[in-house]
């Protein structure tokens, strides 16, 4: 049976409408004479959705009961017996009921596929497994539905469903996606602007990476080798030197040249890891390489022009840039051409640009170091074996020679001089060849007992036998290479692995490197001392009378080691340890200071805020009372009993403000020694926020409650937290007399909101900050008005709290004040 198609209406988040064109996908084929059969719809309460279904067969759901709850099911087994052409199935992602079939319905949808049915189906880009974690850092929301990317890959087709975020939000506002006591806490949570911005570019990304896949797979069944120019992709060939910097910026600028440019870096290993670039250089070119925008990457291969070109090829690069040689003429002249004319012409049709840089035509050398990678002690060994097996063999040969042995003295004298270029390497294999060729000379060819060479081959001999050496001790030599290469790069990655991550390790990281720096040089002990002379960190026995080799760390800290010195490769990595030190010990330090200067920073705006509500709010009823009473005080003034009555009412109300005022200030300030503090305890919003409703004489009939009952505790100051909650509450009452405020509370990852929501005149976006200026009111015209503390006093309250007061326009006019807080650390 012929399997069926599987076509994905992706959205970069709920509400874009992917149902809406699934189901207008389905009424199109079912006009064109298909048929189109509805297996499961959600319409989430969605009127013109749910248009869309009528005139289309749906099939009935399976109704499956758990835990006392009944569940709408796809009925798969009602689908595969109906066995229509198409099947629109919603929720790709979905999580079926206990007792199905399936767990997933993605796996319900490949049974209707193995049967021969075409699905269409639509999902979330948060509903992508491998960009869960992203998904969760951008929103807060963890998603537990989701579909493995290789099942989503494997769809024949898949589609976007757009829509820019100001018009999702504008839907969302408008109540076509959520209920309307829904959209409030939607638009502030999920559907903030820059998470819609953030899932639409991941949306946006995700599918052209997978067109970009579809692209590589159709070009390698075809075997097409030539690059399709879709989009300008620039190749930038690095080798670790220091023109890698400018090779990488070139590259960027072309790239940059056309719409979607993309710079891609490579850097081509030896398979043996001999004469790779700087590790240090190399690092930097990466960073800098993403700072550009770029991506990094490293592959090995022997042949360096061939690897870079097919690399270019499977990127499907449009341009490669190589920088000019770094070698001298000699050089060139004696090693012939260079990576780039080998390059130019393996390319094709791939535009190669050669760049020239300040390190062109510098010295390099071309030969490998005369001293070769063995060791003394095997150069020693092979010069003994050459000097004591010579005689021996020698001696052997002698005992057995006749006039047709010399063929078999030859290569006698070959294998000894095999043997000790295996063992000793160069020196000792080529002071082998000479003495063998002398004394074969001297023993075994005519005449006899001299050293006088009579025929030319036996100078052609001699010759062999040098070349022999030279050859077997190269092989011996880059075998050594290689092997302490391999040894070599283990050992520094593990180490480079280990120092790049030690910061990431918190406070221990200062410790974990100077242990593993330790163990790693094979030090004997290790530490950090100040420059003015206590031991800050150690690590191993420190001996009584060190004397230890001294490395800066920063211009407060030097690192002491007690041990081996170490060679250049080892100073080198020492370097890169350093830097992890001083990294770490600068976290340390600015940890340190921000644990300091937090509180103080609190403090500070609450003082702040403070002094701005005393300047303010008491200013007004104080001029009040100190008028009135001066005027009862005036003796040529004859009052009535009218006007004492009011003069005395002004300066009785003006007073009992300044008492309930400054009474409400020393009962949230705790002033200790002069220090303003801010206490934060792990709080209960709801038994603050009754309080505050109980403070200005609000009941069910005034203010509409929606709290969250499951609600976690929150950091905060009571105190502070039920002034802040007074004053803002105060506010929507007053500004919205015709409609009941509602106050709701809601979780948001590691923060709780609290939402104060009027249905009044609102506050224009340009007009918002002026809230929160001291000094100044919206309407601050009456004596009654100074009895608040101010939202500039409120947001000092807050902020001094670790939250944050915003507003934010309430759906369908008026204004919503968010105070978010931090969720109270649970006790250890």
């Amino acid at each position: 049976m012929k399997r069926g198609r599987l076509r994905v209406l992706l959205g970069a988040a709920p509400g874009v409408g992917k149902t809406y064109a699934m189901l207008e996908a389905g009424r199109d084929l079912l006009a064109d004479g298909g048929d189109v059969v509805v297996a499961v719809v959600e319409t989430h309460g969605r009127a013109a959705t749910a248009a869309l279904v009528d005139g289309l067969e749906v099939i009935e759901r399976r109704r499956v009961e758990h835990r006392g709850v009944v569940l709408d099911e796809m009925d798969l087994d009602a689908v595969l017996a109906r066995a229509p052409q198409v099947a629109l199935v919603d929720e790709f992602a979905h999580t079926n009921a206990p007792g199905s079939a399936h767990a997933k319905r993605w796996q319900d949808v490949e049974a209707l596929l193995d049967a021969g049915i075409t699905v269409l189906t639509t999902v979330n880009i948060q509903h992508i497994e491998s960009l869960n974690d992203v998904v969760r850092t951008i929103t807060g929301v963890p998603q537990r539905e989701t579909v493995p990317d290789d099942r989503l890959r494997a769809a024949d087709q898949i589609e976007l469903v757009d829509l820019a975020p100001q018009s999702l939000r504008d839907r969302l506002a408008e109540g076509q996606v959520y209920p309307a006591e829904r959209v409030d806490a939607a638009l502030s949570h999920y559907f903030r602007l820059g998470n819609l911005t953030a899932l639409r570019e991941l949306a946006l990304l995700w599918l052209a990476d997978e067109v970009d896949s579809a692209l590589r797979s159709y070009r390698t069944e075809h075997a097409i080798d030539a690059p399709w120019e879709a989009r300008e992709r620039v190749v930038v060939a690095l080798t670790g030197g220091p023109e890698g910097e400018t090779l990488l910026r070139r590259g960027a600028r072309i790239a940059a040249r056309s719409a979607g440019g993309e710079l891609v870096a490579v850097h081509v290993t030896s398979q043996s890891g001999l004469r790779d670039g700087s590790p240090g250089a190399l690092a930097a070119q990466a960073a800098l390489t993403e700072q550009l925008g770029g991506s990094f990457h490293q592959v090995v291969g022997e042949n360096v022009p061939e690897t870079l070109v097919d690399f270019a090829r499977a990127a499907n690069a449009s341009q490669l840039v190589i920088g000019i040689s770094r070698r001298s003429r000699l050089s060139a002249l004696l090693s012939g051409p260079g990576i780039g004319a080998t390059v130019i012409r393996a390319a094709g049709a791939i535009d190669v640009h050669i760049v020239n840089h300040e390190q062109a035509g510098a010295r390099r050398s071309v030969l490998p170091p005369l001293g070769g990678a063995l060791t003394m002690r095997r150069r020693v060994i092979g010069l003994l074996l050459a000097l004591v097996a010579g005689p021996l063999v020698t001696a052997g040969l002698r005992a057995t020679r006749t006039e047709d042995t010399l063929v078999g003295d030859v290569l006698a004298y070959q294998l000894l001089v095999v043997v000790v270029a295996l063992v000793g390497g160069l020196w000792p294999a080529l002071f082998a060849a000479v003495l063998s060729g002398l004394t074969l000379d001297f023993f075994f060819i005519d005449p006899l007992h001299t050293i006088t060479i009579g025929e030319p081959k036996h100078v052609v001999a001699l010759l062999l036998y040098i070349l022999n050496a030279v050859l077997v001790s190269y092989v011996v030599d880059q075998a050594a290479r290689r092997t302490k290469a391999a040894e070599r790069s283990a050992a520094e990655s593990e180490l480079l692995s280990t120092v790049a991550g030690g910061v990431l390790r918190g406070q221990d990281a200062v410790a974990a490197l100077l242990a593993r720096a330790r163990e790693s040089f094979g030090l004997t002990a290790v530490r950090l001392r100040a420059v003015d002379g206590p031991v800050l960190a150690a690590d191993g026995d420190w001996p009584p009378d060190p004397e230890p080799a001294c490395t800066p760390v920063d211009e407060r800290t030097v690192l002491e080691r007690v041990g081996p010195d170490l060679d250049a490769s080892g100073t080198r990595l020492l370097a890169a340890v350093v830097a992890q030190l001083a990294a770490a010990l600068e976290q340390q330090r600015l940890r340190a200071t921000a644990e300091e200067v937090g509180p103080l920073v609190e403090t500070d705006q609450v003082r702040s805020a403070l002094l701005s509500a005393v300047s303010h709010d008491l200013r007004r009823p104080l001029t009040a009372a100190t008028t009135a009473i001066g005027s009862l005080r005036q003796s040529d003034v004859t009052w009535s009993a009218e006007d004492r009555a009011e003069l005395l009412a002004t300066a009785d109300e003006s007073l009992g403000t300044l008492t309930a005022l400054v009474t409400d200030l020393l009962d949230v300030t705790r002033l200790q020694a002069g220090v303003l503090g801010v206490t934060r305890l792990p709080t209960d919003v709801d038994e603050v926020i009754l309080p505050a409703l109980d403070e200005l004489g609000l009941g069910p009939d005034d203010v509409e409650l929606d709290l969250d009952p499951a609600l976690p505790l929150v950091a905060a100051d009571p105190a502070l937290l039920r002034r802040v909650l007074v004053n803002i509450l105060a506010n929507a009452v007053q500004f919205s007399p015709d409609a009941r405020p509602r106050v709701t509370t809601s979780s948001f990852g590691d923060r709780v909101e609290i939402r104060v929501v009027d249905h009044g005149p609102g506050v224009d976006a340009d007009r918002r900050n002026e809230l929160f200026v001291p000094f100044q009111r919206l309407g601050d015209t009456d004596n009654l008005t100074g009895l608040g503390l101010g939202l500039a006093l409120s947001r000092g309250f807050t902020e001094g709290m670790g939250g944050t007061l915003t507003p934010e326009d309430t759906p369908g006019g008026g204004l919503t004040m968010v105070v978010a807080l931090p969720v109270a650390e649970e006790a250890p």
